[in-house]
C-alpha cells in the first residue's frame, strides 16, 4: 500500500478539542478515519513548531488518502498537508524509465 507523510496544524477549535481530550484520543480518532478507508497509521508525533503532529500511515490508493484529507480539512479544526513517500525501489524504477521533455527556451 502507498505510504504518506502527514504534517497537521490544530486551528481554533482543533487546539481546544486537542486539549480537552488529549493526544492519546486525537490518535485514535486518526486510526479510526484510517481505517474506514481501507487505510493503518505506521507512526504519529506531537512536535514543536509550525506542525503541530507529523506522522506516517498507509492508504489503499491516492484517492484514499486524499478523501480522508479533505475530510480532515473540511472541518476548520485542522489543517492537514499529505506527501506521498516513495521506496527506494520506486525510485529506481522512476531512474529506468526515459520521459521525453524540453525545457523552456531550448
Amino acid at each position: 500500500m502507498p505510504k504518506y507523510l502527514f504534517e497537521a496544524t490544530y486551528v481554533g477549535q482543533g487546539i481546544k478539542g486537542l486539549m480537552q481530550e488529549g493526544g492519546t484520543k486525537r490518535r485514535d480518532a486518526l486510526v479510526e478515519a484510517l481505517k474506514s478507508v481501507g487505510g493503518t497509521l505506521e507512526c504519529f508525533y506531537y512536535a514543536f513548531g509550525y506542525y503541530d503532529v507529523l506522522g506516517v500511515f498507509e492508504a489503499p490508493d491516492d484517492a484514499s488518502a486524499a478523501a480522508l484529507s479533505l475530510l480532515i480539512n473540511s472541518t476548520g479544526n485542522v489543517n492537514v498537508r499529505l506527501k506521498p513517500l516513495l521506496s527506494v525501489e520506486d525510485i529506481d524504477e522512476a531512474a529506468k524509465k526515459t520521459p521525453s521533455y524540453r525545457a523552456p527556451g531550448q
